[in-house]
């Protein structure tokens, strides 16, 4: 037998003043949803064990069945496995991001425009990855290009005692207060500066600005994981 899951993260949204204080969920003309809502069953569930970070990594792992407590190893060793990558137990995961941070010459006091680059093709970002995996990759820490924004980087035997922030957290933020933390904070620091001064200059930035999208002009590297 074949199920199929629809989870529609985020679908209820928050009430709205313009709305009446209604939700756009309540106010939307949904009749295939209230159709298969009549016809199924209705209930609640509890998706995230009191004790961790609510998000979708630890939500999917539970609405398909594995306990999270048990499974759960981070976010980017999840995608790191969906694309491929054969992990080593000793590796070290993390997502990276492609991101738009504003302009100050000192790293530190950028701010987080966006956290996708502006949605940014699969085609670009992969150019992107690879010509920043030319300069920056070394025989410990490997870079591998996703879909979208969304990319990995693997440390072969890595510390993991990271304190890393979600982009998508901090959008229109100072990044100052959300840099890296950890025993070895600077190493993913300074890749992270390192990948804007590489882009700072690179066609595709000049590019995407030209045709009025927002520039990849840094990574961003958070969801350290190991092997599943």
């Amino acid at each position: 037998m074949k199920y199929i899951m629809i989870v529609p993260d985020g679908m209820a949204d928050e009430k709205v003043e313009q709305l009446n204080n209604r939700t756009p969920l309540d106010c939307a003309d949904i009749p295939t949803v209230n159709g298969l809502a009549m016809r199924g069953e209705i209930g609640l569930v509890k998706t995230i064990p009191d004790h961790m970070a609510p998000g979708s990594d630890i939500a999917n792992l539970s609405v398909m069945g594995y306990d999270p407590q048990k499974y759960y190893t981070g976010r980017s060793s999840l995608e790191a496995v969906s694309i491929g990558i054969d992990l080593l137990e000793t590796d070290i995961t993390f997502r990276c991001n492609l991101v738009t941070l504003s302009d100050e010459e000192d790293y530190t006091k950028k701010t987080m425009l966006d956290h996708s680059a502006g949605e940014i093709t699969t085609e670009e970002a992969k150019v992107l990855i690879q010509d920043l995996a030319k300069e920056m990759q070394t025989e410990e820490i490997r870079f591998y290009p996703g879909v979208s924004f969304r990319h990995v980087v693997v440390w072969h035997n890595g510390p993991d005692d990271f304190e890393l922030t979600p982009p998508h957290d901090i959008l229109e933020r100072k990044i100052e207060s959300y840099l890296p933390k950890g025993s070895s904070k600077d190493v993913i620091l300074n890749m992270m500066i390192q990948s804007n001064r590489i882009l700072k200059d690179h066609p595709l930035k000049k590019s995407r600005i030209e045709r009025g999208l927002k520039p990849a002009n840094s990574i961003w590297i958070w969801g350290e994981g190991k092997k599943p």
